[in-house]
């Protein structure tokens, strides 16, 4: 079959759940049987996140190609098991220097060169890059921003050319906010058809409205709105607000709009999707009894969407496990040897959370001593399991003021040193070690018991790494480097057997997790807690 394009763009209010929705019409539709991808296109004029604060933007995800993606692409994969790539994420920086170095090479021609059609046409090949790769039956193409937004006009001026160039191989899906007035307890229509008409103003016509509410919408309102708004009554659904963002798949295909969007593309509508695997995760999660308490050591804790990846993958392998997850966000720079018994006591097992620089880092050394002594499982990921070798080197191995060269650049003990190939590098965006890299493990590790193999592949996003120079001394101390990278022997993993499990990877195992295919190092963690909880209870 022909690939098929869907659109999805969002009006009224941002941070709709455009992401979501993209995500559970992709699952449901490789539930079907098709090929599906989702990209995301960003208005900002960064080349991609990788320089963002996570106030501003949440979390960076990294993708297996070494892309530094929206955290959007996360949401993707977990929802689809597909992987993504640097073609998945592209922002309006990177639009802009595409054209600037055609325009350089003189690929122009001497034309003078403008908004329509340079940037469009560039838009419009990025749209269709994957599906001209013949890879893909479905591509879905989320548009960041909001209807209206002068940032996001090129875009969506894209997108109508695309509409009338692919016909009826293409599709607008619109996401829009239904507001309830509370106190004339009701629910507003107007924001929606000033929405569609803003859409419509640039010459988009949507095909599907998705009205996200906290309240039912009616069918005699939601008739209302398709009157106004020119869109087939069957084709306006509802989002309401569920407990769990892995119910909206259901929600989406309880009002039929996988087959609406198969009637509207020319595809024919056979069965239902397979979603077996899905309602059985679902079931674990709604009939779950017991809790874990997992405690998340980090300095952006006020937003957690600057932890997307980190939260989700311990909720999978709690669920999996049977139970449910509470997550606890613990703020590093105000934790302190005082609190600490406080703030820690009631912790099944505590995560050592990314991020760079110094701000919290001394909060999270305590964390990791009061664990380390109190046997508490306990997981460092990134720059937490460099923290992990710091503070052991300080407390074990008594050498005094042991450090990262990246928070003390003349430390007399850099057990974290800057990566060789690090050091000439002086723009930031895009050059840190990114992507998937190979990993060997010691066949009697925690570690590879935890994943059933010695050979894994995980993704990273760092500059700073374990110095061999200290690793004998470590090891003959009872800190073990169990997984090194086998080309350059970067220590990966290490983890400290005489512990129940006290574990650091320098990659990120959270960016592969995925409702259907759960990290095997957080599970095995998870399974721990889960055990240390059991064994604690009064």
């Amino acid at each position: 079959m022909e690939t098929k394009y869907i659109f999805v763009t969002g009006g009224v209010v941002s941070s709709l759940g455009k992401g979501i929705i993209s995500s559970s019409l992709a699952c449901l539709l490789k539930a079907r049987g098709f090929r599906v991808t989702i990209q995301k296109f960003d208005p900002y004029i960064n080349i991609d996140p990788g320089t963002l604060n996570p106030y501003e933007h949440g979390e960076c995800y990294v993708t297996e190609d070494g892309h530094e993606a929206d955290l959007d692409l996360g949401h993707y994969e977990r929802f689809t098991n597909v992987r993504t790539s640097r073609a998945n994420n592209v922002t309006t920086g990177r639009i802009y220097q595409a054209v600037i170095d055609k325009e350089r090479r003189g690929d122009y021609l001497g034309k003078t060169v403008q908004i329509v059609p340079h940037i469009t046409d560039e838009i419009k090949r990025n749209v269709k890059y994957l599906g001209n790769t013949g890879n893909y039956d479905f591509i879905i193409t989320e548009i960041g921003g909001t209807v209206g937004d002068i940032e996001s006009l090129p875009y969506l001026e894209a997108v109508r050319q695309l509409r009338w160039e692919l016909g009826r191989n293409s599709l607008c899906v619109h996401l829009t906010y239904v507001p309830f007035i509370a106190a004339a307890q009701e629910l507003k229509t107007k924001p929606t058809q000033h929405s569609v008409k803003a859409l419509q103003e640039v010459g988009i016509q949507p095909d599907i409205l998705v009205l996200r509410t906290e309240k039912e919408i009616s069918p005699e309102m939601r008739r209302k709105i398709a009157l106004f708004c020119n869109v087939a009554p069957d084709a306006v659904v509802q989002s309401k607000d569920v407990n769990s963002i892995y119910k909206v798949p259901l929600m989406m295909h309880a009002q039929h709009v996988d087959e609406i969007v198969l009637r509207k593309t020319g595809v024919p509508v056979e069965g239902e999707p397979h979603m077996q695997p899905w309602l059985d995760f679902i079931d674990k999660m709604d009939h779950a009894t017991e809790t874990v308490t997992i405690g998340l050591v980090g300095k952006y804790v006020e937003l957690q969407d600057a932890y997307k990846s980190i939260s989700e993958a311990p909720f999978h392998a709690a669920t999996y496990a049977g139970h449910k997850l509470k997550l606890v966000y613990i703020h590093s720079e105000k934790l302190t040897e005082a609190n600490a018994d406080e703030r820690l006591g009631s912790m099944d097992g505590v995560i050592i959370a990314p991020g760079f620089g110094q701000r919290g880092i001394e909060g999270k050394f305590v964390a990791l001593r009061w664990c380390r002594e109190h046997d508490v499982p306990t997981f460092g990921i990134c720059l937490g399991m460099q923290c992990m070798v710091i503070e052991f080197a300080r407390n074990v191995l008594g050498l005094e003021g042991a450090n990262s060269t990246e928070m003390d650049h003349a430390t007399a003990h850099n057990v974290i040193d800057l990566m060789e190939e690090q050091k000439n590098i002086s723009n930031l965006g895009g050059t840190m070690r990114l992507g998937a890299y190979d990993c060997t493990l010691r066949h009697d590790s925690l570690a590879a018991k935890a994943y059933g193999t010695q050979h894994i592949r995980e993704r990273h996003r760092h500059r700073y790494e374990f110095n061999n120079d200290y690793r004998e001394s470590f090891e003959k101390a009872g800190m073990e480097c169990v997984g090194e990278n086998p080309g350059t022997h970067l220590v990966e993993v290490v983890e400290m057997p005489s512990k129940r499990w006290y574990l650091g990877t320098q990659y990120h195992p959270e960016y592969s997790s995925t409702v259907l295919s759960p990290s095997p190092i957080f599970r095995s963690f998870v399974d721990a807690a889960i055990a240390y909880h059991n064994e604690h209870q009064v």
